[in-house]
C-alpha cells in the first residue's frame, strides 16, 4: 500500500509543480496589468489565474526544448539586426512605391515537429517588419509566408531563403540535434 501511495507522489507533484508555476505567472501578469502591487490584485490574480487555468485544460508541456545560450545570444543579435534591416526595407518599399507596394505568399517547408519551437520560429519572423506567418499546416509539414516587398521571382525566392534561414536559427537555438541535422540538409539541397 505504501508503495503505491510513494508511486503517485512523484506523478502529482510532476502535475501540480507546472500548474502552480502557471498561477504565478498568471498573477504576476495580472498584477503588472492592473498596475498595483497590493495583497488585493495579488489575491485577485491569483483567483482570476485558478479560473483560467481550470476554464482552459491544456495538455502538460512536452519534453524540455534543449537550449543552447550561445546560440540563443546569436538568434537574439541576428532579430535584432533584422529588424533594423526589415525596417529600411519596408520604409523603403513604402516610400518608393506607395500604395503600388507588392507582396508575396509563399510556402515553406517547416522544418520542426515541435509546437513550441514553431511558434517561436512563426514569431520570429513576424517579428521581421513586413513579414508574417500566415498559416501552419502540420499535416503536410508547410507554413505560408507573406512578405512585403518581392516584385519577382527572384525577390520571393529572396524571401523564402531569408524564411529559411530564421528556422535554422531558432532551431539552432532551441531545435533538437535531429531537426537541426533534417534542415541543415535541407537548406544544403536548396530548401525546397
Amino acid at each position: 500500500m505504501t508503495a503505491t501511495v510513494a508511486k503517485q507522489r512523484p506523478r502529482r507533484t510532476a502535475r501540480v509543480r507546472p500548474r502552480v508555476l502557471e498561477i504565478v505567472w498568471l498573477t504576476l501578469v495580472w498584477v503588472l496589468l492592473w498596475g498595483t502591487f497590493t495583497p488585493l490584485s495579488i489575491v485577485g490574480g491569483v483567483v482570476v489565474a485558478v479560473a483560467v487555468i481550470g476554464a482552459f485544460r491544456f495538455p502538460p508541456a512536452e519534453a524540455h526544448l534543449p537550449l543552447r545560450p550561445l546560440r540563443l545570444v546569436g538568434l537574439v543579435g541576428y532579430l535584432a539586426y533584422d529588424v533594423v534591416v526589415s525596417g529600411a526595407e519596408v520604409s523603403w518599399q513604402t516610400l518608393r512605391y506607395g500604395p503600388a507596394a507588392r507582396g508575396a505568399v509563399f510556402e515553406v517547408p517547416l522544418l520542426s515537429s515541435s509546437d513550441r519551437v514553431v511558434t517561436v520560429i512563426a514569431n520570429a519572423l513576424s517579428l521581421s517588419p513586413g513579414a508574417m506567418a500566415l498559416q501552419i499546416d502540420h499535416a503536410h509539414g508547410l507554413w505560408f509566408v507573406y512578405a512585403l516587398g518581392p516584385r519577382d521571382e527572384a525577390g520571393v525566392e529572396r524571401s523564402r531563403r531569408r524564411t529559411m534561414d530564421m528556422q535554422r536559427r531558432v532551431l539552432a537555438a532551441l531545435g533538437t540535434p535531429e531537426e537541426l541535422a533534417a534542415a541543415e540538409r535541407l537548406l544544403a539541397e536548396g530548401g525546397r
